[in-house]
C-alpha cells in the first residue's frame, strides 16, 4: 500500500475517532479530565483572564480538523469547537495578522514561500467539504498582514499522490 495512501486513511480514521471522542463529552457536565481522558493531551493551553482555559487540539499537517475545547472557570466543559469550517474561513478578511488568524483557525498544517515574493508567505490548513478533501489558503503580506485567501482541492487528491 502506499504511504501517503496510508497517512490519508490514518488521517480519515482519527477524524471518525475524533467526532466518536467528542460525541462522548457534554457541555456543562464533562470536565477538563474527561476532555484529557478522550483527547489527550492538548498542544497548547491558553489560560484566560476569566479562568477559563482554552485547550488546543490541531490535527495538522495530515489530519483535516482543529479542535478549540474551552473548560470553564468552573473546571466544565463550556465549549468544544471544530475551527476549520466554512463559517471561520469566511471570518478570514485582508488586514488580518497572522494571530488573528491562528485564533480563528487553529495551527496551519504547512506554510509556503515563493522564490518571486521571498517576503510573504502563505499558510494552509486540510480540511474537509463533504467528503471532498481540500486547503485553505491565506497569503500574508510583507507586514505579515492578510492579503488575500482561498479554498481549493487538495491536490494529493486529484493526483493520487
Amino acid at each position: 500500500m502506499k504511504p501517503l495512501l496510508l497517512l490519508t486513511l490514518a488521517a480519515c480514521l482519527l477524524s471518525a475517532c475524533d467526532a466518536q471522542r467528542a460525541d462522548k463529552l457534554n457541555e456543562g457536565v464533562s470536565t477538563e479530565a474527561d476532555v484529557r481522558q478522550q483527547f489527550g493531551e492538548p498542544a497548547q493551553i491558553i489560560e484566560r483572564a476569566d479562568g477559563s482555559k482554552l485547550l488546543a487540539y490541531p490535527r495538522q499537517p495530515e489530519g483535516s480538523t482543529n479542535y478549540e475545547i474551552i473548560i470553564g472557570a468552573d473546571g466544565k466543559l463550556s465549549s468544544l469547537r471544530q475551527l476549520l469550517a466554512p463559517h471561520n474561513f469566511a471570518k478570514i478578511q485582508p488586514g488580518m495578522t497572522q494571530a488573528q488568524v491562528s485564533e480563528i483557525l487553529g495551527r496551519h498544517a504547512k506554510t509556503h514561500r515563493y522564490a518571486l515574493k521571498p517576503d510573504e508567505e502563505v499558510w494552509e490548513w486540510r480540511y474537509l467539504d463533504g467528503q471532498d478533501r481540500k486547503i485553505f489558503s491565506v497569503m500574508f503580506d510583507r507586514e505579515h498582514r492578510v492579503q488575500s485567501s482561498a479554498s481549493t482541492d487538495d491536490p494529493r487528491t486529484l493526483y493520487g499522490g
